[in-house]
């Protein structure tokens, strides 16, 4: 085989992602070996063991102790809709943040005190060191993790309210815009940033994921008037999930 420009490694990835997509190596099939991989493509053992890392990085094969290295069974990716920052009919948080269809949403959260670290801080508005309320949550649909987040709340605007604690209390779970409205701060603005990293070990702990698999980060930010009342991460697996937005037009 001639492998032109490209580097050997990245072409054999090449023909056998090719393969894994076509159904010629479907889940569950086991990968070639690295000496059936050097001997069909005429590469090295060097090569053969680069190009086997390609695909086990990009999460398409994994590797099963005593047994070799199998191809992965693919998700077909689920939805998970925005729609702005006004829960629709009254939708709690969860409703408006977990998947569309045939959703059977439940979570776990968790609340601390602690300092702003200078991340936190910048995005919040407020100086490094200054207590906020941080809340993580892990949203299951049918019993399967598929989201997790972390929000911070300053307590310089929630401190001794009745919404201090933003899962307890008589406005537990309502939202960020019902639980500061209860406390005369009126949420007008949301903004929202979307990026991908690869996913940190204790996420993918936590998701069900594989070392190495990537997942999409929405950067959220509630605010009142120009102030920053909370803001939040929330992690989605990439492999299982793609994020919809619903926005109205004006």
């Amino acid at each position: 085989m001639t492998f032109g420009e490209q580097p050997a490694y990245l072409r054999v990835a090449s023909d056998l992602r090719e393969k894994i997509a076509n159904g010629s190596l479907p889940p569950h099939t086991r990968l070639p070996s690295q000496a059936r991989i050097r001997e069909e493509y005429g590469v090295s053992d060097t090569v053969a063991l680069e190009a086997r890392k390609v695909l086990m990085a990009e999460g398409l094969v994994e590797g099963r102790s005593g047994s070799g290295t199998y191809v992965r069974e693919r998700p077909v990716p689920r939805r998970i809709a925005r729609s702005g920052y006004r829960p629709p009919n009254g939708a709690n948080p969860f409703r408006q943040e977990q998947a569309a269809d045939g959703a059977r949403g439940t979570w776990e959260s968790s609340s601390e005190q602690e300092p702003a670290n200078a991340v936190v801080a910048a995005r919040l508005g407020i100086q490094p060191g200054e207590r906020v309320m941080r809340t993580r949550y892990v949203y299951r649909d049918g019993g399967e993790p598929m989201m997790l987040s972390t929000s911070w709340e300053p307590l310089s605007v929630t401190g001794r309210t009745p919404v201090m604690l933003p899962e307890e209390g008589p406005l537990g779970g309502c939202g960020v815009v019902e639980r500061m409205a209860a406390i005369d701060v009126v949420v007008d603005n949301v903004v929202e940033e979307v990026g991908a990293r690869p996913g940190l070990a204790e996420e993918l702990l936590a998701l069900g994921g594989v070392p190495g698999h990537v997942v999409m980060v929405v950067e959220r930010t509630y605010y009142a008037s120009g102030r920053a009342v909370e803001t939040a991460d929330v992690v989605v697996p990439a492999d299982r999930y793609r994020i919809a937005y619903h926005l109205p037009v004006r």
